[in-house]
Parts: C-alpha cells; structure tokens; sequence
C-alpha cells in the first residue's frame, strides 16, 4: 500500500499561538517539522510532499522534499488539505496520506497501522473522534480539493461511511501550539515516549 500513497506533511499553518517560527524551533535535538518528515521516511512511504506556505519553513527548504506552496495559507487549514488533495490527484495517488507538521510524537509505528487499515481511515482522537494523521481513498480527493478556510479534516471524516478508526496513544497526538506544548514535546521525545 505504501508505495501508491502519497503522504502529505502540512506545514503551512500560521503559528500564531507560538508567536512565529513554530516549525524550525528546535525540539529535541532537530526542528519541530522534521520529526514528521522522520516518521514518513521511516514508514517507507516513498511519494511525499509537504504543503508550505510562501515563505517556506528552513526545514522544509533544508528537507530535500518536494514542496507545494499553498498561496493562500493564511485563509487557514482547509487551504492546505486542498493543496494535498490537488498534489495526490496530480500524481495519480491510490491515497492520500495527511499528517501535521507540528506533531512531533507521531511515529512510524503508528503510520504503518494507519496504511495497513483500508482506506478511510484515521487516528482516533479523544473521545473516539477521527482525526489526522488520516488515510483518505482517491475517491474523496475531489471533495477535499474544494476545502477553504479553516475546515480542516475532523469535520469530513465524521461523515465519511465506513471510516476505520486507529487508536494510539493520547501522547503521539500532541499538537504543538506553544512553548508549554513544546516544552511538553521535548521532555517525552527525550524520554523515549515517541
């Protein structure tokens, strides 16, 4: 499955909260957005982009990934979907893999188990809601080319029938939003708990 996937890395948010530069803070030893490159990397996904916005993060630039700039960025996450769904239909994707750039526990574990469900599928957040990293099939990519604003993933996915959910550690989903969150990330990345 992994070979006719094409994961997405987003990584064109704002950053508001943190006050700018979110992605290229160090976190443990490297920048907050090169865990998840890290985790795709490790699950042998081999198509993978990740979604920036004009000015593109340095570990985006540094990566060696292609990039697809979302030009309106700023309009919000659902922008961003967009821009995946676009690429994976460009590319002639089987799936569309989506994870955020600032989720610096997620592994390659837990992506392995999300290809390995039929696509839908997504990570289970609390309580039970489906949420990224998520597993969309190509025949949904059309919907999710027409995103804007800030939609993001949780509101298409609890429509979609037959959504298989992934379950995984309350700790692997932590989104970082500010220095507390990194903070948080850089303590249990140190300790192993990625």
């Amino acid at each position: 499955m992994a070979e006719q996937v094409l994961a997405a890395v987003l990584a064109a948010g704002r950053g508001r909260r943190f006050g700018g530069g979110k992605l290229d803070a160090r976190c443990a030893g490297r920048p907050l957005g090169a865990w998840a490159l890290q985790a795709v990397a490790q699950a042998g996904i081999v198509q993978r982009i990740i979604i920036v916005p004009p000015q593109v993060p340095g570990f985006a630039q540094q990566s060696g990934w292609p990039l697809f700039v979302n030009p309106a960025s700023e309009d919000g996450l659902g922008t961003s979907l967009a821009c995946a769904a676009r690429a994976a239909m460009q590319q002639g994707a089987g799936a569309l893999l989506v994870l955020l750039a600032d989720m610096p526990l997620v592994d390659a574990a837990l992506l392995r188990r999300l290809l390995a469900s039929p696509a839908p599928a997504a990570v289970a957040h609390a309580p039970g809601r489906p949420g990224v990293p998520a597993l969309l099939p190509a025949s949904i990519l059309p919907e999710l080319a027409s995103l804007a604003g800030d939609s993001g993933a949780a509101g298409l996915l609890r429509t979609i029938a037959g959504l298989a959910l992934v379950s995984a550690p309350a700790a692997a989903l932590l989104d970082v939003d500010d220095a507390a969150g990194l903070a948080q990330a850089v303590v249990m990345l140190l300790q192993g708990h990625a």
